[in-house]
């Protein structure tokens, strides 16, 4: 006994009589490819926990620095010697610009080393528009995270400063100005970061090339003659970035204004360099 079964092939039967719908066509926009870096963002563990170091660096270093503080210089800590509330608050940046320079390196230079920079570029094959959304996606993550750190690490250690000739409060002159300065200045260190990771695409190469450009540049210029190196250091990417946020500028810095001007420009020329290779060469 023998069992007759239908042939999806067979014409007339169900399988192919029933009128096929046509799959949907996605185009890629400039919307879709922000999205899909936002989520390839967020779905990484290393980003939950590299922000978090940021804004614990960053809230730790100014409370110690405010529980420590004293007028005679003898306190210990990061901006424990500061002469404002602002620069005590301020004192652990260095450490959260690190740890924010990192991860945007990890962002880009991380998908060259694993890969997946090959189904990206295939997923958006104009390739420019994929950097351009990594830039603006972590630059605004950074920016967002580097304003509530520094907010919360001065309005946290003005109970210690309370009473001392350096306490500021909000409505203090420059002091918004100063906090939000830090919150971009921070946003540019994430999105030079990126840059410098899709430029020489290698997570090592991009940290060490970060470092190099925030903190051995101004140690190198000291080496230069005193004449020729006061002239170099106030427009160094660390140093022009840096009169960003200061409340009070010193002798030889930027003005706010103008050191947010040096320090964007520094951060589209490496933007301009890794998106000239990502248009020149292959992944």
């Amino acid at each position: 006994m023998s069992t007759l079964t239908a042939d999806p092939a067979t014409p007339g039967s169900p399988e192919t009589s029933r009128p096929s719908r046509p799959r949907p066509v996605y185009k890629v926009t400039g919307p879709r490819v922000l999205r899909a870096e936002w989520a390839k963002t967020w779905s990484l563990r290393s980003t939950w926990i590299t922000l978090g170091v940021a804004v614990f660096l960053l809230v730790a270093a100014g409370l110690l620095g405010a529980s420590n503080y004293s007028p005679s210089g003898t306190g210990r800590g990061p901006g424990a010697d500061a002469k404002d509330a602002v620069a005590v608050a301020l004192g652990g940046i260095g450490f959260a610009q690190l740890a924010i320079g990192v991860l945007g390196v990890l962002i880009a230079g991380g998908e060259y080393s694993t890969g997946m920079i090959r189904s990206t570029l295939a997923a958006v094959p104009k390739r420019l528009p994929v950097l351009w959304s990594k830039a603006a996606v972590f630059g605004v993550v950074a920016l967002a995270v580097g304003t509530v750190g520094a907010f919360a690490s001065f309005l946290a250690g003005a109970h210690f400063l309370s009473g001392q000739a350096i306490a500021l409060n909000l409505s203090s002159s420059g002091v918004v100005r100063s906090l939000l300065g830090a919150g971009v200045f921070l946003a540019l260190v994430g999105v030079l970061g990126v840059a410098l990771g899709a430029l020489v695409r290698s997570v090592a190469g991009g940290i060490g090339l970060l470092v190099a450009v925030m903190m051995l540049l101004d140690v190198l210029t000291g080496l230069l003659p005193s004449s020729l190196g006061n002239d170099i250091s106030p427009y160094l990417p660390g140093n022009a970035g840096g009169s960003i946020y200061a409340l009070h500028q010193a002798s030889n810095t930027l003005s706010p204004g103008a050191g947010l001007a040096v320090f964007a420009g520094w951060v589209a020329l490496a933007l301009a360099g890794a998106a000239w290779r990502l248009k020149r060469s292959d992944a």
